[in-house]
Formats: structure tokens, C-alpha cells, sequence
């Protein structure tokens, strides 16, 4: 069975969980290692998310503006 696509706001609610339990409850300091893996992990994926989408909305603003320029 295929692994569902993570979204942005699933993963970012992953993160703040992992912050949240950090924060909050003793934890080992194995279990702190391997949640700030996590963390670090998650948050790589979500920098990747938003370059991608700064890349696409340039483009399309830049196409934007040319299509525009071209019709005045």
C-alpha cells in the first residue's frame, strides 16, 4: 500500500507536537536526541515545501507581469 503524502499543515502540526513534548514532559535523553532528529527532519522538509512554493509564485508572477505588459 502506497505511504499517503504528508501535507504542509500535517507536518508542521508534527513539528509543534514534537516541540510541545520536548517542552513539556521529561523525557530521556535518548527520546530528546531522537525527537530533535525528528524535528530537525521536519523542518528540512518544510523549507523545501516553502522554497518550491516561492519558486512557483515567482514564476507565475513573473509570467503575470510579461502577459500584462504585453496587453497595455
Amino acid at each position: 500500500m502506497a505511504k499517503k503524502k504528508e501535507t504542509y499543515e500535517s507536518k508542521i502540526a508534527r513539528l509543534e507536537q514534537v516541540l510541545f513534548e520536548m517542552e513539556n514532559n521529561e523525557v530521556t535523553l535518548d527520546e530528546a536526541i531522537t525527537k530533535y532528529e525528528e524535528g530537525m527532519r521536519l523542518y528540512g522538509e518544510l523549507y523545501k515545501i516553502l522554497q518550491e512554493a516561492e519558486g512557483k509564485i515567482k514564476v507565475l508572477t513573473a509570467d503575470g507581469e510579461e502577459n500584462f505588459q504585453e496587453e497595455i
